[in-house]
């Protein structure tokens, strides 16, 4: 029962996340031994597409649709679990544009109940942040001493903005990048 509940909590999670028509099951799946893990093992399969079945999450996900799932995972999942802070490294690869703004209100939405802390590279997620920090590193792994250091700062109103318009224009940051970035 509780894996039914599973599968259809994070189907409807993934329509929300540009992954209409997708589905998602946990099958559960009886294993000739019983184990310290219990009497079966947990199968994820997911359908990208209401026409297409369901079939083993690992062989059929591209890596954008890997990101999804993992994030309607966690967000159901998060609504059961009495953890305080949800990490997420880049969650959003191999997204953009409009997907990448709707996991980012997901986000949002989750940071609302509880601490969520992602690393992201995408100008549409960072902005969704109530708060953002700018990681840089620097030293290069072949010098001298191989030490690569990093620096964590959190960054104020103008300093959001410089950031996530050099996430949108690149190298080259001007006055209509730094005015698309505000807004």
């Amino acid at each position: 029962a509780a894996s039914q509940a599973l599968g259809r909590a994070v189907t409807q999670a993934m329509q929300s996340l540009a992954m209409v028509g997708g589905r998602f099951a946990a099958e559960l799946r009886p294993l000739e031994e019983p184990g310290a893990g219990g009497l079966e093992e947990v199968a994820f399969e997911v359908a990208a597409h209401s026409s297409l079945p369901l079939r083993p999450l690992a062989k059929v996900a591209s890596g954008g649709e890997l990101s999804r799932i993992s994030l309607a995972i966690q967000l159901v999942a998060a609504k059961q679990s009495p953890i305080g802070t949800l990490v997420f490294d880049e969650v959003d690869s191999g997204i953009g544009g409009a997907v990448a703004e709707t996991v980012g209100r997901s986000l949002k939405k989750l940071g609302r109940e509880r601490q969520v802390l992602c690393v992201t590279h995408l100008p549409q997620v960072a902005a969704q942040a109530e708060e953002q920090w700018s990681v840089s590193k620097s030293g290069a792994a072949g010098s001298k001493r191989g030490r690569l250091s990093s620096a964590v700062t959190r960054l104020d109103r103008a300093g959001r903005i410089e950031e996530l318009a050099r996430m949108l224009g690149g190298t080259e940051i001007t006055a209509t990048t730094r005015k698309h970035a505000a807004e």
